[in-house]
């Protein structure tokens, strides 16, 4: 029977032998590779090797840098809001952030934080990077130009800093994340913007601080459609055409016409028209600009205003202005539907005025001043409204059935009301002064009436004799 051979093994002194055999070839071979091949011919070498070398991976990587070039990258600025809400109950570290203008504290995920996602069941993970800023190598060493992710050479200084976030998936998802996944997060940061989003009230102005003059601050106003005293359908139909311009961006492109809309607010002063521009604002979180025609409110009972002719349309009081009138109808008109109109979308321009009637014909028509709305004196429901706002009244007071008959047969501005509801914070203390206050103006107009009566009598009495005279 042949016995079994087995091979002999190396002893460690041939082992030993072997590796600093190799060791010296590597090292001859890397000296000869340096000195007779040039810089550019051995780096392209490496990276051949590195590259056929490197083994594949099922994972694919997206990067969102904060920067694209010189400007801002939106993606990165959209994905950071989105992964905020996304944010591990576990995790261990967080960033906390606030500018001063901000009224909010900020909670985002820190440098190297992993957060875990899954969109249609595809299982994603994002990680905020942040690269600290590091010394070039002065000489001829090469460097990293983070700003551009290629080598290069440089003589010292310090590379920029690089914040990024990155987006690990399988990569046969590729399609699903970019053409569904990313629209989402775009989506969704946009109305998480909304949500923060400060309204801002802007000034402008041609003179004073120069050509295109703007000054802005916050739009503290508190005014909602739940807070105006209005009549409730009323509401309900601003509130229903505003949803709809607001959704309808690809109808306006099909149809040709500008995205934009336009709202004429016409009635007595005091009936609310400054507050439910508020309102509108604070509904669609819209900043306002406020345009100052001659450095006046109205445009039809502040300035002459002239008609696309040049004459002016006419005689209205004068206003005292070191200038003259840098505003007329045809450039204002142009404005609204001509050639400018098209320069911005999403726009709602709103003209108050307590004259509709001394407004040109050619500034109301569809298209300029889309919808008319009356603001008029106050209404039982106005009311209704004003006691819930003032006196957290929301059911039935027994001084209600006088105030309402007063309110249906005079007419009372919601400001006048307004005011009567701040004087106590006892309730039947103001409801019985606002009793007196609506019998005082009834009283009033009782006898301004009825002086205008026995003027009308006696120029009839006056004309009777006139006549009989001349007879």
């Amino acid at each position: 029977m042949a016995a079994r051979t087995f091979p002999e093994m190396p002893t460690p002194s041939s082992l030993l032998s072997a590796y600093a055999s190799m060791s010296t070839s590597i090292m001859l071979f890397r000296t000869m590779f340096n000195q007779l091949f040039p810089r550019e011919l051995r780096r392209y070498v490496l990276n051949a090797v590195r590259f056929y070398w490197k083994p594949k991976s099922s994972k694919l990587t997206l990067v969102f840098d904060e920067k694209d070039g010189l400007t801002a990258n939106h993606m990165f600025e959209a994905a950071e809001a989105f992964l905020c809400t996304r944010i591990n109950p576990d995790s261990e570290r967080l960033r906390i952030t606030k500018s001063v203008k901000e009224n909010h504290i900020n909670v985002k995920f820190a440098d190297s934080e992993t957060i875990a996602d899954s969109f249609e069941g595809i299982q994603v993970s994002w990680t905020y990077v942040r690269q600290q800023p590091q010394q070039r190598p002065g000489g001829d060493g090469d460097t990293l130009d983070y700003a551009s992710g290629n080598s290069s050479s440089g003589r010292g200084g310090f590379s920029p800093e690089r914040k990024y976030i990155e987006l690990k998936f399988d990569k046969k998802y590729r399609e699903t994340i970019i053409s569904s996944y990313l629209p989402l997060i775009l989506q969704r940061s946009e109305q998480l913007q909304n949500q923060k989003k400060i309204v801002k009230l802007h000034n402008l102005q041609s003179y004073g601080g120069g050509p295109g003059h703007k000054e802005s601050v916050n739009l503290d106003h508190p005014s909602t459609f739940d807070t105006l005293a209005m009549d409730p359908g009323m509401k309900k139909a601003i509130i229903d055409d505003l949803n709809l311009f607001l959704k309808r961006k690809e109808f306006y492109k099909r149809v040709g016409k500008a995205w934009k809309r336009g709202y004429l607010l016409y009635g007595p002063p005091g009936t609310g028209k400054s507050s439910l521009i508020a309102a509108i604002a604070n509904y669609l979180k819209f900043d306002i600009f406020d345009l100052q025609l001659s450095n006046v409110g109205d445009i039809d009972c502040s300035i002459q205003l002239p008609d696309r002719k040049g004459t002016v349309l006419s005689k209205l009081p004068e206003v005292k202005s070191g200038r003259d009138p840098m505003f007329s109808l045809s450039g204002l008109l142009n404005f609204i539907d001509g050639l400018w109109s098209c320069c911005g979308d999403e726009r709602i321009i709103i003209f108050t005025t307590n004259h509709k009637e001394r407004l040109d014909p050619a500034l109301l028509r569809p298209g300029r001043m889309d919808v008319h709305i009356h603001m008029s004196y106050l209404t039982v429901d106005g009311f209704e409204t004003l006691a819930a706002n003032y006196l957290n009244i929301h059911d039935y007071h027994w001084r209600f059935r006088e105030i309402k008959e007063l309110i249906k047969c005079k007419k009372v501005t919601p400001a006048e009301v307004a005011e009567e509801l701040m004087k106590s914070d006892d309730v039947d203390v103001v409801l019985e002064g606002l009793v007196k206050f609506l019998k005082r103006k009834k009283m009033e107009d009782d006898e301004s009436k009825d002086g205008v009566d026995d003027d009308d009598e006696e120029s009839e009495v006056r004309e009777a004799k006139k006549a009989k005279i001349i007879s």
